[in-house]
């Protein structure tokens, strides 16, 4: 790494952090919205509403943006003003995802041995930390929210986040699709309090919704779409589309939205850099209609947008809608009017599949069809989470006997399967619950650490690679096989990669060289390290795939400025490969060449690269020229 030179010419300032006063100071001067925003802001309540509601929604919105406004530093304000949007990511972006208390340890909390974990291990790798669902909650891993705005006091406090904030951006958690059947709302809901008398879809008999309009609905589940529950005012049937426990919001009530945009905001003053938008593909419910994607769910999507754009314009939206590639790239919107970033559901199944074939042809494809839709969207590009391994992004990429072999290597690896109940009433698989290093490693194989840590390096440093920012589970930077005794106590297939793990143990194990946790984290580390150093890996830089051989993935990536260029090769077989590459390929005449992971140069012969590949190699090579 002493070899490489920084290129101090596109040095990125340290994140502003976005901590607000806690107190409202109502003598500066109050958030004045320009006609046009407000103009739009009003267009889109009225797509949703009467005219006559939305009047009256959009008073009680400017209402609620001038009181955010109020505590907002005048620091903050001032320097919103000069942001430049392309460049809300860069390519020193790598986000950690993680629960809170993942990692057990004798700190006051678990979000205080979260951050001692990463304050030792993580410092100049990782700079975002994804903690999912931290606030109070009665089931579904923190998913199944109780109250929005209060801290799991087994997790921490705020405290505990805002000090984070002050060294990571982060990213927060926005559960709006539904609440836990525990929480107060819904409480107030069954008491008939006439307040919340239309937070959630209720019906009097399951008949209401008929078997015609179910059978519409897409299910992410195959639980019943109705739950009874027994009100002041007799039996209930309430929409759940996840679980019992989960009750369906209804957006059609413009309170729910308002209360729902309050949430938002002040996630934003407690810090949040980016809002995760879980599961928002199912916000606005239609019977008669599929109930996802509708029209109703782009246009909340991008009334969050213009009110983080008037007040908050560096906190980003991202949507996880866990769907097929085409409809998913569906909430980049226009490229400026809705999220920033969208989950790249596609990658972690193409991946395997890569590595499981030894063939990247159709991974290259599809990387060679990407397209960026503006210099303010980008993927992320995730490849295991606390989920499992989604396969309704690979529909019409994969076929269907090569998504079944995906699935049944997966098992053999040790994975389950979860199922969805399809549109003709039959089960479908949905994900693949299975922690990351056993899909590319059988525990007890035969084959020594070196050679299956490298097999795993090597399909992680696709997601560092494409573009896009990358995300890491925490898991992932231990090597963490699949936990089938949690699952069996659990009854519960996502227990699989969901391990509590004892901090000291883990860093205990990091300080001997040869264990597969300290190699993980040695050579990941040193891969994420030279990203964030190289302008040409911006999310806005240029991207090339190559289809040079099925063993490798070839990418050249330019940086925005055209001054930095980086050809990176991955070969996914487990056997030596050669490959050729004419310097027109790359529309390049440099003859000399620079590995910057091995230090290693390269020389060209006849206007070809020739490289060797030993298994699993990776090689980001770049011109000496541009390193001396």
């Amino acid at each position: 790494m002493s070899q490489i030179k920084k290129e101090a010419k596109y040095q990125i300032p340290d994140t502003i952090k976005t901590l607000h006063d806690p107190e409202p100071d109502y003598t500066k001067p109050l958030l004045k919205l320009s006609k046009k925003l407000c103009d739009r802001m009003h267009k889109r309540l009225h797509f949703l509403y009467s005219e006559s509601v939305a009047q009256s929604t959009m008073r009680e919105l400017e209402r609620i943006l001038k009181v955010f406004y109020a505590h907002k530093p005048q620091r903050l304000a001032k320097e919103d003003k000069n942001f430049n949007l392309s460049e809300r990511f860069t390519q020193k972006d790598v986000i950690l995802i993680t629960y809170g208390d993942l990692l057990s340890g004798q700190e006051n909390s678990p979000l205080a041995t979260l951050a001692k974990f990463c304050d030792t291990y993580l410092k100049g790798t990782i700079n975002t930390l994804h903690i999912l669902p931290f606030f109070s909650s009665s089931s579904d891993r923190g998913f199944s929210i109780t109250d929005f705005e209060t801290v799991d006091p087994n997790l921490g406090s705020w405290h505990d986040i805002e000090d984070l904030e002050n060294r990571y951006q982060l990213m927060f958690d926005c559960v709006i699709n539904h609440v836990s059947s525990k929480s107060r709302w819904f409480s107030e809901f069954m008491n008939d309090h006439p307040y919340y008398k239309d937070f959630f879809i209720a019906f009097k008999s399951r008949e209401e919704l008929t078997p015609g309009q179910r059978s519409l609905i897409f299910r992410p589940r195959s639980s019943r779409i109705l739950t009874e529950y027994q009100s002041l005012n007799g039996p209930v049937f309430v929409w759940t589309t996840f679980s019992p426990d989960q009750i369906d919001l209804n957006y059609k009530n413009p309170n729910v939205l308002l209360r729902v945009i309050e949430i938002l905001l002040t996630y934003v003053r407690h810090g949040a850099d980016i809002i995760r938008l879980d599961a928002v593909t199912y916000l606005w419910l239609e019977p008669g209609t599929r109930c996802i994607h509708l029209e109703h769910t782009h246009e909340i999507v991008k009334l969050f947008r213009d009110i983080l754009d008037a007040v908050a314009p560096r906190v980003a939206l991202v949507t996880e809608t866990n769907v097929p590639h085409d409809e998913n790239i569906s909430y980049f919107g226009n490229g400026h009017d809705e999220a920033q970033m969208v989950y790249n559901f596609a990658l972690p199944p193409l991946v395997l599949h890569s590595f499981y074939t030894e063939n990247t042809t159709t991974l290259s494809n599809w990387a060679k069809s990407l397209k960026k839709v503006s210099d303010t969207t980008t993927f992320f590009n995730f490849l295991d989470s606390h989920d499992g391994i989604g396969l309704m992004g690979i529909k019409n990429i994969l076929e269907k006997d090569e998504i079944d072999d995906l699935i049944e290597r997966a098992k053999k690896h040790g994975g389950f399967i979860s199922y969805r109940t399809a549109e003709d009433g039959t089960e479908v698989p949905y994900e693949i619950n299975i922690t990351w290093y056993s899909a590319l490693n059988f525990k007890g194989s035969s084959e020594d650490i070196p050679f299956q840590v490298k097999r795993f390096i090597a399909s992680r440093s696709i997601a560092l690679v494409l573009q896009g920012v990358p995300g890491i589970y925490l898991h992932s930077l231990f090597g963490t096989h699949n936990d089938h005794e949690a699952v069996e106590d659990t009854q519960k297939k996502r227990a699989i990669n969901r391990t509590i793990v004892d901090a000291d143990s883990i860093m205990s194990s990091m300080n001997y060289p040869h264990t597969k946790k300290s190699r993980i984290n040695r050579e990941l580390g040193k891969l994420i390290k030279i990203r964030t150093e190289k302008r040409a890996f911006h999310p806005n830089g240029g991207q090339h795939v190559l289809v040079v051989s099925p063993d490798v993935l070839t990418v050249l990536r330019t940086s925005p400025e055209m001054d930095q260029h980086i050809l990176t090769i991955t070969n996914v077989t487990s056997r030596e490969s050669q490959i050729e590459i004419s310097l027109s390929e790359i529309n390049s005449s440099e003859s000399r060449w620079y590995d910057l992971i091995e230090g290693k140069s390269l020389s060209t012969e006849n206007q070809k690269l020739t490289i060797t590949l030993r298994p699993y190699d990776i090689i980001w090579l770049q011109p000496s020229r541009e390193v001396e």
